[in-house]
């Protein structure tokens, strides 16, 4: 077996408000091996992010986090931020949501580049960091790279700042790299080339990745495995091909119902009815059961465990998910409604805001 180079094991990641404790991340755990991608995707609010953010140490000193994240046999939690500082970028690296937040923007972006450079290489010259700099910005994309390299981040559109992001998260041949969101707000074109750029940069550097998103097109073409979060644990885990064509979790089959498909004639889509719950209060039994058109008297009292699901490493949290062999959105949430009633109870108790951004 390959050796991983990123483990995480029954992460939970809690916040206290004023409100009472956020259970952000509740139990999340994968295995990530050297050179292989990874997708995590999941509505807003689902713990994606707070996930990500945990295994790079970066929540802030309130959020209490527990269980293990190890960094090729070493354990990140609890380790002191000098050390997680020399881990950053060149084991670990991260690209964030929104480039326009994560450059600086009274440094041009060569600065930028180089900075993560001469961190990592003390004896590198700034010339050479400079020299690396430009280098960076053309295997990215970014014409005229040479004169690129002194533009400062607001004279950038956003696709350009975010191939910058990717260049400096690329700069030290990290062994996992993190994308959070990497085509956030981008048109279909650009996305399309930050996705190219990224797997530029895996090639290049050779890293494993962690690509964080809602879109489930996206994960389709550039991950080996899929993991649905869902109210901040991990639903459904597998191969690509075990999710887009055999999904063992309503919630999955729901995703996949409300996409469009240029492949099939379809009268229309299949929206999944309601909102995730509060991670405020959480209720007893599937988090999902509200929303869930197969809900059972079971659903309301135990939250079922990931377990198999058809193959070794096809893994679900459904009560019925032998319930689903063949089954298509439409059969499922088609045919039967989710429970207004317990949709309308959640909805009260919800908070008016989203707990895991404001924590974060």
């Amino acid at each position: 077996m390959t050796s991983a180079v990123l483990e995480v094991d029954d992460l939970s990641v809690e916040f206290a408000t004023e409100d009472g404790l956020v259970r952000a991340v509740r139990g999340v755990g994968y295995r990530l091996d050297r050179g292989e991608s990874l997708g995590i995707v999941g509505e807003s609010g689902s713990g994606k992010s707070v996930t990500a953010l945990a295994v790079m140490g970066l929540l802030p000193s309130g959020a209490r986090v527990r269980g293990s994240v190890r960094f090729e046999g070493t354990e990140l939690l609890g380790l002191s931020d000098a050390r997680l500082s020399d881990l950053r970028g060149s084991g670990i690296a991260m690209i964030f949501q929104d480039p326009m937040t994560s450059l600086n923007p009274v440094y041009n972006v060569g600065y930028q580049i180089s900075e993560t450079l001469l961190r990592h290489n003390p004896g590198m010259k700034h010339r050479d960091a400079r020299k690396r700099a430009v280098e960076l910005l053309g295997t990215v994309g970014i014409p005229s790279p040479e004169r690129r390299v002194d533009n400062y981040p607001h004279e950038m559109s956003g696709g350009m700042r975010q191939r910058v992001v990717i260049a400096i998260a690329m700069a030290n041949d990290p062994d996992v790299i993190i994308a959070d969101e990497p085509t956030t707000a981008l048109d279909v074109t650009v996305q399309a080339q930050i996705l190219e750029a990224l797997e530029t940069a895996r090639a290049e550097t050779g890293a494993a990745l962690v690509l964080i998103t809602h879109d489930l097109g996206v994960v389709a073409g550039h991950t080996d495995r899929v993991a649905v979060m869902y109210a901040g644990r991990i639903v459904e885990t597998g191969s690509v091909e075990d999710i887009f064509y055999t999904p063992r979790m309503p919630y999955t089959l729901g995703l996949l119902g409300s996409l469009p498909r240029m492949d099939r004639e379809e009268a229309r889509l299949t929206p999944i009815t309601g909102s995730p719950p509060s991670l405020l209060n959480l209720p007893p039994g599937c988090p999902f059961s509200p929303r869930c058109p197969m809900r059972r008297d079971v659903c309301d009292t135990d939250e079922p465990a990931l377990r198999r699901a058809g193959g070794d490493l096809h893994l679900s949290a459904c009560h019925f998910a032998d319930e689903l062999v063949g089954t298509g959105a439409g059969q499922v949430f088609d045919a039967v409604g989710a429970d207004t009633e317990a949709l309308a109870r959640f909805a009260d108790a919800a908070p008016t805001t989203n707990p895991e951004e404001d924590a974060v």
